[in-house]
């Protein structure tokens, strides 16, 4: 009797002691939890730290479109200036030019002056040559018809003696005053073209240095387009790693609510237990001392058929059938939605397609490929709606990527089941045509899709 009691006891202990030793898988799916949040909060530090960086750079190199800009007004401010002395340059040498021309024509004037002079000039040496050179006197005084007429004409003779001598001297004049007149403005016209010539030079010089600071500002705004579109990235990129945090924080929350569930559900199960022992063990020792070897068994068989309908029936789980949703497979990961693959994964566009395209008309439903927590719910104008679900499995995290939803049945921290839906297949982003693009990353989502795996090796196809 007492060997019975005993041995009752013992299989209760070895039952609670079983319901003890379930909470150990949880408590390691925890610890996973754990390090997977720890590693995205590194990653997610990693990625703050490179968006710094980045705006550090855009930074700069902003500083330095700034001070070439500058640059460039000062040059544009310079050639205009040249602009400005080039054109006072070519008024002086076209009025230079006009007053050669005026000059030209005085000239003119001079040279038929000289020359009537030099046709006086030779008749007088002519007359000279004659007469050797000597004026006769006696002629001028016996030629005379008295002696007003004697002082007339002594005074004509000194009178063209003297003119003479002012023909010779306006002669010399004339021809130092031209001289000097060709020699000024063709100095002057010299000068003003060499001084052309060199603001041209330096405004030639002027344009070469704003086309390199015109190319210079280029290099650095497309320098500045692509560390904006990295930093783009980056910050979408943080924001997956936030959201995903978030999403491990509520799985990690969830299971020690169930946890704690299951702990309570425990106790109070050992207590019911243990209540029970005591009083089937009263029951026997009483039973006992009044009945026979036959009546202890009937008990014994009465305890045992107690014990079972004690136990705790198993919770059942049922799911609504959604039609047009492919059956859930019973690998790790379920497709996603019903269609045919239109794109696999690889090069297309001489980009990198990071996951694969499922085609279908009408209203597709998209479910999520396995369990998990949603990580990010939103509109992307690559992806259009989009949902990230985050999953932890075996201790290995995963992320999955639906895009181009024509809607989101999901919101942000939502716990979703494998076939549970997360959308329906649409045409929303930069998309041609209703699909699914649909994406596998082994580990967390980041912008240059590093952990990103063919679904095809994980989906019934």
């Amino acid at each position: 009797m007492k060997k019975n009691i005993i041995a009752m006891n013992a299989s209760i202990m070895i039952g609670l002691g079983s319901l003890l030793a379930v909470p150990s898988v949880h408590a390691e799916s925890i610890s996973d939890l754990e390090k997977q949040k720890e590693s995205i909060q590194e990653k997610r530090s990693g990625v703050e730290s490179n968006i710094s960086d980045t705006e550090k750079k855009i930074d700069n190199l902003q500083d330095k479109q700034m001070t070439a800009e500058e640059q460039i007004d000062a040059i544009e401010a310079k050639i205009a200036e040249s602009d400005k002395k080039i054109d006072a340059k070519n008024a002086e040498i076209t009025q230079t030019k006009k007053e050669i021309e005026a000059l030209k024509k005085e000239i003119e004037v001079l040279k038929e002056r000289i020359a009537k002079r030099n046709e006086v000039l030779k008749e007088r040496a002519l007359s000279f040559q004659e007469t050797g050179g000597d004026v006769n006197y006696l002629e001028v005084l016996f030629g005379s018809s008295s002696f007003g007429d004697l002082v007339d004409r002594v005074g004509a003779v000194a009178t063209i003696a003297e003119a003479d001598r002012d023909i010779l001297k306006q002669h010399e004049l004339d021809k130092k005053d031209l001289e000097e007149k060709q020699n000024a403005v063709e100095t002057k016209l010299a000068s003003l073209e060499v001084a052309k010539v060199e603001l041209l030079e330096i405004q030639k010089q002027q344009k070469q240095q704003k086309q390199e600071k015109d190319a210079l500002v280029k290099k650095l705004k497309e320098q500045t387009k692509k560390h904006e579109d990295e930093k783009m990235g980056l910050e979408e990129e943080k924001a997956n790693l936030s959201a995903q945090e978030k999403a491990i924080k509520s799985a990690i929350s969830l299971e020690h609510q169930r946890l704690a569930e299951l702990e309570a559900a425990r106790k109070k199960a050992a207590a019911e237990a243990k209540k029970r022992a005591e009083q089937e063990a009263a029951q026997a020792a009483k039973a006992a001392k009044a009945a026979s070897q036959a009546s202890q068994s009937k008990q014994q068989s009465s305890s045992g058929s107690s014990a079972k309908s004690s136990s705790a029936p198993a919770p059942s789980h049922s799911s609504a059938s959604v039609s047009s949703v492919p059956a859930v497979s019973s690998g790790t990961f379920t497709r996603p939605s019903a269609g045919y693959v239109s794109s696999t994964m690889g090069e297309r566009w001489n980009k990198q397609h990071a996951g694969i395209d499922i085609a279908a008309s009408g209203t597709v439903p998209v479910v999520a490929a396995a369990d998990g927590i949603v990580s990010r719910s939103y509109f992307s104008s690559s992806y259009g709606n989009v949902v990230f679900v985050t999953h932890s499995i075996s201790g290995q995290q995963w992320t999955t990527v639906y895009a181009h939803l024509s809607s989101r049945q999901v919101s942000e921290g939502a716990v979703v089941a494998k076939g549970q839906q997360v959308g329906i297949m649409g045409n929303t982003g930069h998309s041609f045509g209703q699909h699914l693009h649909f994406e596998l990353h082994k580990g967390a989502w980041n912008y240059s899709k590093s952990n990103a795996v063919n679904p095809l090796n994980y989906i019934p196809n």
